[in-house]
């Protein structure tokens, strides 16, 4: 079973004070790279959110959004700095004396109350283990739901590749089949080239022509490449089909070896068939290739 790195969860919970929402995107990456945004005030519940998302996400890049709402007046203190206070009302008693004031010159409470920082309303002191207990519920059933929407990805991956594989070798066989018919052909147009160039005056010796077909059949030989791309194939089959969790960076690794080998049958296989159909097989590797990098 394979699990794609794209993927939504989203969960809410309430402790009955907060009403507590959690979203994790995720996206393809080399490693596991989570970025968590939330109000400053929870910031000490940070790394144990990331802890609680790696139980679940070995890989990808993850944008987690938490989100607190509904904050009871309980949340809220009240704080009065009266040395603000008498600081601003010193200081409006020095104005109104040097400046002319229209109207009732007389300083208001309700005045004195809206100046900045005279009033202010200040969260309350955090139970930093409670509130990570209530900020973590949503997130690890958040982490639930994205890791199945990943398993559904996954599984219209593993359908792909599988199929893409199975294509793979269907062709190899092909070439499999029309491989030894190369140096014959190959002996024939010797012939003929031959005979182009000198006529019939020179009768050329058929061990000439066979020790010729021969070289050229041991140089071009893609036999061993054949061998390795359909046991590429095999590997890839036996590593989506592992219980445990697959490594996308192994089946990204064993893409590098089917091009490798892909390209060298390219270049060795002196043959218009086989150059047609070593290049629907690179077409169908560099599919594979682009699937297998949203592989976990």
């Amino acid at each position: 079973m394979i699990k794609s790195m794209t993927g939504f969860g989203r969960a809410e919970s309430s402790d009955g004070k907060r009403n507590i929402v959690c979203e994790i995107r995720s996206v393809n990456h080399r490693y596991c790279d989570i970025n968590v945004k939330m109000p400053r005030r929870y910031s000490f519940a940070e790394e144990k959110i990331k802890q609680a998302i790696k139980e679940t996400v070995n890989r990808g890049k993850l944008d987690v959004s938490i989100m607190v709402e509904n904050v009871t007046e309980n949340d809220l203190n009240i704080r009065l700095n009266t040395m603000v206070a008498k600081q601003y009302m010193e200081s409006l008693k020095e104005l109104q004396s040097e400046v002319a004031v229209d109207g009732n010159p007389e300083i208001s409470l309700q005045f004195l109350a809206s100046l900045p920082d005279v009033i202010k309303a200040v969260p309350d002191i955090e139970d930093e283990e409670e509130m990570t207990k209530a900020i973590l519920a949503p997130v690890r059933e958040a982490a639930k739901k994205l890791d199945e929407m990943r398993i559904v990805e996954g599984e219209k991956l593993e359908e792909d590749l599988l199929s893409r594989g199975n294509t793979i070798k269907e062709m190899v066989s092909e070439i499999e089949r029309i491989a030894p018919d190369v140096p014959k052909t190959y002996a024939e147009k010797l012939r003929t080239r031959i005979k182009e160039l000198i006529g019939d005056s020179v009768q050329i010796p058929e061990e000439k022509i066979v020790l010729e077909a021969a070289i050229f059949a041991d140089k071009c030989s893609i036999a061993e490449e054949l061998t390795r791309l359909h046991s590429h194939m095999d590997h890839m089959e036996k590593i989506i089909g592992e219980t445990g969790q697959p490594d996308g960076k192994r089946l990204d690794f064993l893409v590098q070896e089917m091009n490798r080998e892909a390209n060298t049958i390219g270049s060795k296989a002196n043959d218009l068939g086989v150059t047609e159909i070593m290049l629907k097989i690179k077409a169908e590797v560099e599919k594979i290739r682009e699937q297998v990098q949203n592989v976990e």
